[in-house]
């Protein structure tokens, strides 16, 4: 699909979300295509009433586009520049930057003769071309399985015929669809499986950090916000950072310093955008999951983007559709990143903002390094606001509440006198109640 000359099509509906402005909905979209390399040579917004069953789009519509996809001009548009720069070759791909139903689909393909795929499949195409740890193909073939299953009515419809099966593999009378939803489904089961040995992995890392004592941070925000140029400026790493929606994919985690010398664990989350497919919602899960683990999250926001607000608003709508409603009621850190790209009056302003706020919000230039100082020292504040120092005194033979406290806190002394061991142990407030109802 890399290098294909690519259409992409913003249907804008008069009753779908006006907080987001059709002509960055489409600039959005055409960077999701060039991010996988597509050639956009037409895009545009198309005004939508109402969607039309068989295609979403209306036939006048439909039957336009279908001369600009050929690779000449309509007629009565030879003055349009779009069309006089899209004539010198067929394209090859249209984009709908939007929910597409499979009979939608086939029909657009009909109608057109070309590669049709809406905004799911381009992100689904993005992640598949992006992901290099063994973790992250997992999660994103589960999620484009669990896509391709809702579509085999528009894949195999050529193939629904009746054929004899040998063995296990295909019954008498299988057809060619339920065969390859049963291979399908088999699959699935399969990476799932795997996927929970992921978890399990990570779980046995996660414990093995608690036993060090090192506080988790974890970054979180809209993609292209900022976060691995971040990552990089906190940790020294040299992780991808382009200016290019979803750059990195793969989750990455480092070690770095907090004011105070202590050391701590810094985790690159996968980037966030509107209208996350479900299917990768899903599918990443188990890589979110350091999400909610983390003892602080920093959410990343490119606070020079006109849509910042609406991009604010997405970010945290997927961390509900994931459970973590409770990270965002208990109040993440704000780092309002990209100063460097506002003026010197729209600095102050943020500036003003951040003083106003009731929340930990830091202006900051992942670029320059502006305000990174005050987030560490915000980071550091917000770690030790949730955890109080605790003296504990356990049983020489209590071995399990010892590795508990390990496991779950950050054991700063420890000694041994008769039959007992005195423990200085710092926990949060859920842990702290939770050892010691467990003492009780």
């Amino acid at each position: 699909m890399a290098g294909g000359r690519c259409a992409v099509v913003h249907p804008s509906r008069r009753d779908g979300n006006r907080a987001r402005r059709p002509e960055l909905r489409l600039e959005e979209a055409a960077g999701l295509a060039r991010a996988i390399a597509l050639d956009v040579v037409h895009a545009e917004v198309v005004n939508l009433a109402r969607p039309t069953p068989a295609t979403l789009l209306g036939s006048g519509t439909v039957e336009r586009l279908k001369t600009l996809i050929a690779g000449g001009p309509h007629e009565d548009d030879v003055k349009d520049e779009a069309y006089e720069k899209a004539k010198a070759a067929a394209i090859s791909l249209v984009v709908i930057d939007a929910p597409l139903s499979p009979i939608q689909q086939r029909n657009l393909e009909k109608a057109w003769g070309c590669k049709v795929i809406d905004r799911t499949g381009l992100i689904l195409e993005i992640f598949g071309a992006r992901a290099r740890s063994r973790e992250g193909r997992l999660q994103v073939e589960l999620a484009s399985l669990n896509y391709q299953r809702s579509r085999l009515v528009r894949t195999w419809t050529h193939l629904e015929r009746q054929r004899g099966g040998v063995g296990f593999l295909a019954g008498p009378g299988e057809t060619q669809l339920e065969t390859d939803r049963r291979l399908i489904v088999e699959r699935i089961r399969r990476i799932e499986g795997e996927i929970k040995e992921v978890r399990r992995t990570r779980e046995l890392h996660r414990r093995a950090r608690r036993k060090r004592g090192h506080p988790v941070v974890a970054l979180v925000g809209y993609t292209n916000a900022g976060k691995s140029t971040l990552f990089n400026r906190l940790t020294g790493a040299d992780v991808k950072a382009a200016d290019m929606l979803f750059a990195t994919l793969d989750p990455t985690m480092r070690e770095f310093t907090l004011p105070s010398g202590r050391p701590a664990v810094l985790s690159d989350t996968v980037g966030f955008i509107s209208d996350l497919p479900h299917e990768l919602v899903a599918a990443f899960h188990a890589t979110l999951e350091e999400v909610r683990e983390a003892d602080a999250v920093v959410h990343v926001r490119d606070i020079a983007h006109d849509e910042t607000e609406s991009q604010a608003e997405d970010v945290k709508r997927v961390l509900k559709d994931i459970g973590l409603d409770g990270i965002i009621d208990n109040g993440m850190i704000e780092a309002l990143n990209k100063i460097d790209r506002l003026s010197a009056g729209e600095i102050e302003t943020v500036k003003a903002r951040s003083v106003r706020s009731n929340a930990a919000v830091v202006p900051i230039s992942a670029i320059s390094g502006e305000g990174c100082d005050q987030l560490l020292a915000v980071i550091e504040e917000d770690i030790v606001s949730d955890s109080e120092l605790l003296e504990l005194t356990l049983s020489s033979a209590d071995g399990a509440g010892l590795a508990w406290l390990y496991d779950h806190g950050d054991v700063v002394e420890r000694r041994m006198e008769d039959e007992v061991i005195h423990v200085k142990v710092r926990l949060n407030a859920a842990d702290a109640a939770r050892f010691a109802r467990r003492q009780a």
